[in-house]
């Protein structure tokens, strides 16, 4: 009982706030953005303020900058909504949202999120010059061991799905808001327990580099079996604080 009324006094802070945090997103006028409320006590009616900007099924909408966040470990969306919670990762939209959420609320949003299997949005086609996508292509595959940057195949798994619990899946996401977030990483804007692995590889790439990767990664199509990889599934090659 006392959960319940917990989860409603929730929901009503959340449709406080819905006004102000998803406006960015109900202007795109994205049908997968229209909330559709069933049972109102359900998880499915108390995210209509993610899912106004990140789809139904979390699957993502036609806006670059709103990633999917569907079939992502559990672990890694906790991560990020505690830092938006907590203003480490800052998107005034995001940080209104979770503002007045308990941490146990952020971790149930999570795992909800994390359990959801919807169909992937076609890859984005490329439109960056061959030999740009090809070091984007190496960098994802081999990394540059001369200059101590790891394949990204490395953490994020050989299908880019993502490890258990704090590693997430790549695929899917549009070539421009992977470059947006590993620009962000490198800058020191976007921040994760020390040792903040994104940081140190993210501030070796170049700009072509980063560019070639976010294209390489976004034109990729989804495997069959798109669930992270379980943990521990292969050795680090880094120390990452959101692995632990």
């Amino acid at each position: 009982m006392r959960m319940k009324r917990q989860a409603s006094a929730a929901l009503r802070r959340l449709a406080i706030v819905l006004a102000v945090a998803t406006g960015p997103c109900l202007a795109q006028g994205d049908p997968a953005a229209v909330p559709a409320y069933k049972e109102l006590d359900s998880m499915a009616a108390r995210v209509q303020g993610c899912v106004t900007c990140h789809g139904q099924q979390g699957q993502g909408t036609s806006n670059d900058y709103f990633p999917r966040i569907a079939g992502k470990p559990a672990g890694y969306l906790h991560n990020q909504l505690r830092a938006f919670h907590d203003g480490s990762r800052r998107y005034a939209a995001m940080n209104y949202l979770v503002a007045y959420l308990s941490d146990d609320y952020l971790k149930e949003i999570a795992e909800y999120f994390s359990s959801l299997r919807p169909p992937f949005a076609p890859p984005t086609a490329p439109t960056l010059p061959a030999d740009v996508l090809e070091r984007g292509k190496a960098l994802v595959h081999d990394g540059d061991g001369s200059r101590q940057i790891p394949a990204c195949m490395a953490c994020h798994g050989a299908r880019l799905t993502g490890m258990e619990p704090g590693i997430p899946g790549l695929v899917g996401l549009r070539p421009n808001y992977i470059a947006a977030q590993l620009t962000r990483w490198r800058s020191g804007e976007r921040k994760a327990a020390a040792p903040d692995c994104m940081h140190r590889i993210a501030s070796r790439l170049t700009e072509p580099e980063i560019a070639g990767v976010a294209a390489w990664l976004g034109a990729q199509a989804a495997p069959s079996n798109h669930a992270p990889d379980k943990r521990d599934t292969v050795r680090m090659p880094t120390a990452c604080g959101s692995q632990r």
